[in-house]
């Protein structure tokens, strides 16, 4: 399955375009991207940032709670439009990497 010159798109919750997402390669069940962010993403770009210090510092309480924040405040859209009803999405500067699935994942697991 071939993912490359796909682009996704990352808007708010009240729908306001933030960036594409224009995918570069992918090893599912990620797919990555560069980012090009539209100026109204900078409002957002603190909550990556910080979703990704925690991660990369392993505080799984910490990054699990940056990333409902994220949550909160922006949706992913795939290639056809179609809002994606789950996803863990991570950007790095102008790299973004991310997995998503078509039904919400599983709480318990």
């Amino acid at each position: 399955m071939g993912f490359g010159g796909q682009v996704w798109r990352l808007v708010g919750v009240n729908g306001g375009h933030l960036a594409d997402l224009a995918v570069t390669d992918g090893d599912f069940p990620w797919l990555n991207a560069e980012l090009r962010p539209t100026p109204a993403f900078e409002a957002v770009r603190p909550l990556f940032v910080e979703e990704l210090r925690l991660t990369t510092a392993e505080d799984i309480p910490g990054s699990e709670a940056a990333y409902d924040r994220i949550r909160a405040a922006v949706h992913l859209i795939d290639p056809d439009g179609v809002r994606v009803p789950e996803f863990l999405l991570h950007i790095d500067g102008d790299d973004a990497w991310w997995r998503w699935s078509d039904e919400p994942f599983d709480d318990e697991d």
